[in-house]
């Protein structure tokens, strides 16, 4: 149950965390982490004042999808391939499975970016 309040008389319904959760997309988790890569693609190819042209021949892609990317379009980029993309941005990634807390039986896809 979503958790509503009342601000200055307008209802107000506390978001889960998760946009595309709130939007009802089925493959929010998924989503969520690709909304996050893409962005860190996005603040390192700002950062280094990379034009698209020359991300997209670091990243391996075509000028636009990198221009597709950075405006948060990544649907048919897969989160392997975003990953990639780090890497090669000279990022280290670091994938760590655990077991779940015994609260939940389902596991969760997250990530921290440091």
């Amino acid at each position: 149950m979503k958790k509503q309040r009342v601000v200055r008389g307008i209802p107000v319904e506390e978001g889960s965390g998760n946009v595309y959760t709130d939007l009802g997309y089925t493959d929010s988790e998924s989503m969520l982490v690709k909304a996050q890569l893409a962005a860190k693609i996005g603040e390192i190819v700002q950062r280094r004042a990379l034009t698209q042209a020359r991300a997209a021949e670091i990243l391996g892609l075509t000028q636009p999808k990198v221009s597709a990317l950075l405006k948060g379009r990544f649907r048919g980029i897969s989160e392997h391939r975003l990953l990639e993309c780090l890497t090669r941005l000279g990022r280290d990634v670091h994938i760590v499975i655990k077991p779940t807390p015994r609260n939940r039986s389902n596991g969760r896809l997250t990530l921290s970016v440091v």
